[in-house]
């Protein structure tokens, strides 16, 4: 792992010495927040925000934002029916997202 450091180390200080890093948007400017990154591996982080850049979401990613949007619609709910029906589509989102993570993890291995 050391070696993937210093070589990481050495290609971003090569990029600065050449300039490639400068001008870039939002130089200069604070990082957005991405609280969402802070549950995922920050190589995993950065590859999928590279993908949604350029508008390509992997599906586990997806599959988070619609489990996200769904517990705020079951804690939103006042309808014991309506409840119920949002924790079954959470268990289902959340049966999913777990499958599409261990799929990249097992790709990635």
């Amino acid at each position: 792992m050391r070696g993937w450091h210093r070589l990481t180390e050495a290609q971003i200080r090569k990029a600065e010495a050449e300039g490639a890093l400068s001008g870039l948007s939002g130089e200069g400017k604070p990082l957005p927040k991405r609280p969402g990154d802070a549950q995922v591996d920050a190589g995993d982080a950065v590859g999928f925000r590279i993908m949604a850049e350029a508008g390509a979401l992997p599906e586990e990613i997806a599959l988070k934002a619609q489990l996200d949007a769904a517990r705020t619609d079951w804690q939103a709910a006042t309808d014991p029916d309506a409840r119920k029906r949002l924790m079954a589509r959470i268990a289902d989102l959340q049966l999913r997202y777990e499958i599409a993570r261990e799929a990249r993890r097992k790709f990635l291995r």
